[in-house]
């Protein structure tokens, strides 16, 4: 059998059974044309090697694409994957952590507790990211097969050709205001964890010991009771902080107002937790009395470093937080 029919069969083997022989007829007399009269073997590699590797020749003939994703929608599956993801995500570790401390009956430490959601919480994120990137690579695929427009030029978000007039719709972000969706959806992450950790406190700080290989929760470290008188305004600061997320991520980049949301929500903030550490029942004084025997100081020198010390790195945050937002506000 010489090369053209070899080259030929290598090019049908790869396609449906019904449509073989035609292109077959096809691709031989395309072969032919392209050879002189007296034809050397030379003629012929020199032929082949212009109709290229067989597969991909092979390719040019199916109506359906050799790829799982290819260019024309890689980009757009990609941006969604970023997307979707951190999402996915956040939501996963906020549900497990729902599902622990509504689950939780107060007979184990807090601090196990708290241990063991870390270890599940990364089987979950692994979980969610397998599941996530499956089920959207399933999508694409499916979307790469039902996709009869042959262009292999990438889709744009509304599907049409790309145009020099699309820029306009696109808003310049330099590097040093971008706002990355880590930043965004960390932001909520903390938030959902400050939050819940704030409606627990009484279980989660105070004195632990340990013993049989855990930790025994002894003494709490605050008076759940006081917390709870401030849920209101604890309330309308996750509100705030949602708030702050979305707009990071509806702007992309900081702006003078973003920066000024963020300067006022973290002077309220200061002041919200100055208000409720300050609060002269919130720590339990079998907590006190415990760090002032272990340190021989008095109970009430142990509160004002605690307090103090709490504002301060409190209100140092905030600051570092205002200083960088308007930083970034105003880089060019």
């Amino acid at each position: 059998m010489d090369l053209i029919e070899i080259y030929i069969q290598e090019v049908t083997r790869r396609l449906p059974e019904k449509n073989r022989e035609d292109i077959a007829l096809e691709l031989r007399s395309t072969i032919e044309d392209m050879l002189p009269d007296d034809y050397q073997e030379d003629d012929v590699k020199e032929v082949l090697e212009k109709l290229g590797n067989p597969a991909k020749l092979a390719y040019g003939y199916k109506d359906r694409p050799m790829h799982l994703i290819g260019p024309r929608f890689f980009d757009i599956y990609v941006s969604l994957l970023k997307m979707i993801l951190p999402i996915a995500a956040t939501i996963s570790v906020i549900s497990l952590i729902a599902e622990f401390f509504i689950g939780y009956n107060g007979e184990e430490a807090i601090m196990n507790v708290v241990f063991d959601m870390i270890g599940f919480g990364i089987a979950r994120i692994i979980e969610v990211a397998i599941q996530t990137f499956f089920w959207l690579t399933i999508v694409f695929a499916i979307i790469e097969r039902v996709d009869y427009s042959k262009g292999s030029e990438p889709a744009t978000p509304g599907l049409k050709k790309w145009t020099v007039d699309d820029l306009k719709h696109i808003t310049y972000i330099p590097k040093k205001k971008a706002i990355t969706k880590v930043e965004v959806f960390g932001g909520l992450l903390w938030t959902a964890i400050w939050a819940t950790v704030y409606f627990y406190a009484d279980h989660l700080f105070g004195i632990y010991e340990g013993g049989s290989g855990e930790l025994n929760f002894v003494t709490p470290a605050l008076n759940q009771d006081v917390l709870l008188q401030y849920w209101p305004i604890v309330f309308v600061m996750v509100v705030l902080e949602v708030g702050l997320a979305i707009y990071k991520l509806v702007k992309k980049q900081w702006t003078k107002g973003l920066a000024i949301y963020n300067t006022v929500l973290q002077f309220i903030s200061s002041a919200v937790f100055i208000l409720i550490v300050t609060n002269p029942n919130l720590f339990k004084y079998e907590f006190i009395l415990y760090l002032a025997e272990l340190f021989s100081i008095k109970e009430m020198q142990i509160e004002t470093w605690i307090i103090g010390s709490a504002i301060f790195f409190f209100i140092l945050s905030a600051g570092i937080s205002v200083v960088d937002g308007i930083r970034k506000a105003r880089a060019r």
